[in-house]
């Protein structure tokens, strides 16, 4: 329940991430928050964030979820990170830890099932989801850590439940692709960022938008130019 490795990977003066800041600690309750992420990063994967103690805990689940009861999907423990980060939506650079495209895939409420704080401690985190595009039962269990592995491997598994669905039915993941705060896709949103960077401050103050420069002519160019409008002005 900390921040501190959050805060040791990101150059806040470089990245749009929020800082954030530690939460209290309370008792788990039905109605905590929960978002997935959509991020496009060296590798597309989804990052899972549940609400407890003040902080986000977080896994980045490779392949995505899955609505397939007892299909496994991987889903690797990564730090923590602060409540503030639920709204995130946006690029972050090159260079940066994580850098890329992030999308607000789902969002909504959890519910630990019993006690989460033992739960995660003992590796099988039973939990409900009610969200825009997750729904029902699913479960967290911790994989069997090899010698010297210095990653903590879950596995993310959908229940047999009304919110499932059957191996032959639309991948949610391609069935509902677009952020559910803007309706974006990962392409619109890292183009986005991209038509604002060249944008100037005059630009920015005049309200109108900066188109960008064509080649400039040289001065005997433009010289010759102004004669040859003048020429034909007399005829």
């Amino acid at each position: 329940m900390s921040l501190r490795a959050y805060h040791a990977k990101r150059t806040f003066s470089a990245t749009s991430e929020p800082r954030g800041r530690q939460g209290r600690k309370s008792a788990p309750k039905k109605g905590s928050r929960f978002v997935i992420q959509k991020h496009a990063a060296r590798r597309l994967h989804y990052d899972l964030r549940l609400e407890l103690d003040g902080v986000m805990k977080s896994w980045a689940v490779t392949r995505g979820p899955s609505l397939v009861p007892g299909e496994k999907r991987l889903a690797v423990r990564v730090e923590d990170h602060p409540v503030e980060y639920n709204t995130f939506e946006g690029t972050i650079p090159p260079g940066q830890y994580g850098g890329g495209t992030v999308l607000i895939w789902d969002r909504g409420t959890w519910t630990p099932q019993g006690d989460p704080h033992k739960a995660l401690a003992e590796g099988h985190l039973d939990f409900v989801l009610d969200g825009a595009k997750l729904h029902g039962d699913w479960h967290l269990v911790r994989m069997r850590g090899r010698p010297g592995e210095k990653r903590e491997n879950w596995l993310l598994i959908k229940s047999r439940d009304d919110a499932a669905r059957g191996e032959r039915d639309p991948d949610i993941l391609e069935d509902a692709p677009n952020s559910v705060a803007t309706g974006r896709s990962l392409d619109e949103i890292a183009h986005a960022k991209r038509g604002r960077v060249w944008q100037s401050n005059r630009a920015k103050n005049s309200g109108k938008a900066l188109k960008p420069a064509g080649v400039a002519k040289p001065k005997a160019a433009r010289r010759s130019a102004r004669r040859t409008a003048v020429r034909k002005a007399a005829k």
